[in-house]
């Protein structure tokens, strides 16, 4: 049993909780017994997984799964278990995985999500999670947004981060001159947009372009959309949380597909 603090194992795990580290690791924490029944459940790679005596005794078919798929496990105490988790409270297993492995094909089809600039982890997650309850083909974000395996992203997303199609573009015009192209519909969020957001016909693949938390969705990518709608707001009611407007948009594209 890993013991100790100074282990090179666990001050590798540790540098894993820097945006840096990860970058530089290729590497990525998942932390949690939900978020590893998600990765076993759809045979995601794993490096390392590390967890305390207690937590191997209450789940033993889920560490006998685990360990047969990844490179490396070791039971550690919970001293050292609270120094690798990012969580006040861990629940007794972290793993490590590789970045490389987030990255999958998001079709040009059905209904996607491109979000520009996001900064704040519980958003993306949010959305993560909620594009993939609502039926949703995939999610683009640009390169200057939080990090997709933020570990707040992983846990805010409540393990449909295993289950959704997601990219980060490098040029978010780029991806959406290439969605045009492949006959989908663009449809920007803007508060000063003459259509809302249900006088749209959802049942064409549509890509939903959604901007930064503060400044919205910037004119260059706003001016390549085929239609911009608005989210009604009462008086003196300046904006909707992003993934809150995410999710109006998914489930009227649900709606319509559904009844017309």
């Amino acid at each position: 049993m890993l013991t100790s603090l100074q282990n090179s194992l666990v001050k590798q795990i540790r540098k894993l909780h820097s945006t840096k580290e990860r970058h530089k690791q290729e590497l990525f924490l998942l932390e949690g017994t939900h978020l590893l029944e998600e990765a076993w459940a759809v045979n995601y790679p794993l490096e390392v997984v590390c967890c305390t005596p207690q937590w191997q005794m209450v789940h033993p078919q889920l560490w006998d799964d685990v360990c047969s798929r990844c490179h490396r496990y070791e039971i550690v105490s919970e001293e050292v278990l609270s120094a690798i988790a990012t969580t006040v409270q861990p629940d007794g297993v972290v793993a490590i995985a590789k970045r490389a492995q987030q990255q999958t094909q998001v079709p040009f089809s059905g209904v996607v999500l491109a979000v520009e600039t996001l900064q704040d982890p519980g958003n993306l997650g949010t959305m993560i999670r909620t594009a993939a309850a609502a039926g949703a083909s995939g999610l683009w974000l640009s390169d200057d947004s939080v990090d997709l395996d933020n570990p707040k992203v992983l846990r805010a997303s409540a393990g449909q981060w295993f289950r959704l199609n997601m990219a980060v573009s490098e040029d978010l015009r780029t991806t959406v001159k290439q969605v045009k192209q492949a006959g989908m519909q663009v449809v920007a969020t803007l508060p000063d947009a003459n259509l809302t957001y249900w006088e749209v016909d959802w049942r064409k693949p549509s890509l939903i372009l959604l901007g930064n938390e503060g400044a919205g969705l910037s004119a260059n990518l706003a001016a390549m959309a085929d239609q911009q709608v608005k989210i009604p707001l009462s008086p003196g009611v300046e904006s909707l949380n992003v993934a809150i407007a995410a999710a109006l948009m998914l489930y009227e594209v649900q709606r319509q597909k559904i009844y017309g």
